[in-house]
């Protein structure tokens, strides 16, 4: 299981324990702030995009969506999800469990803009049912980021 590869990887930082499973889904931004009892903006969603023939992970709050325009901007492409069946494969996690810890060699991740208003965040931590109370500089430090960038908006409403 992915979770049991997040557990390990924080395990060399000493930091496994600070993993919290729910006896509740936590697969959408809705979902995990209703498990964690926080703000849904919080949650540190991770989406999964496709660059050229890689996957490029992009960690943002809970309350933005991509911005095109900025997206293309930075990467030099339109924004191309992976396709649900792709995300496993290319990323090491399936979809709701997907966090920027213990991914397969070659990802990508960057950090979005929209985290740093924060002291801390809630990702995933590999499953659907998990998440792991990080400040912004342990987020820097354990997604092993390539750094941050500026591609999202509010979502309106």
């Amino acid at each position: 299981m992915a979770i049991d590869k997040v557990r390990e990887y924080f395990r060399q930082y000493g930091m496994e324990e600070r993993i919290r499973e729910f006896d509740v889904s936590s697969a959408t931004v809705e979902l995990a702030a209703q498990a964690l009892s926080c703000a849904p903006a919080r949650i540190a969603k991770t989406l999964s995009f496709l660059v050229g023939e890689e996957a490029v992970l992009i960690v943002a709050a809970g309350d933005v969506k991509i911005d095109n325009g900025k997206y293309k901007k930075q990467f030099s492409t339109k924004a191309k999800m992976l396709a649900p069946d792709q995300v496993e494969e290319m990323v090491g996690h399936a979809i709701g469990g997907v966090c920027p810890f213990g991914v397969k060699e070659g990802v990508q991740v960057y950090l979005d803009e929209s985290l740093k208003r924060f002291e801390t965040v809630f990702p995933a931590c590999g499953s659907a049912n998990s998440a792991i109370e990080l400040t912004i500089p342990e987020l820097e430090r354990y997604a092993g980021e390539k750094g941050w960038i500026d591609v999202c908006k509010l979502i309106e409403g």
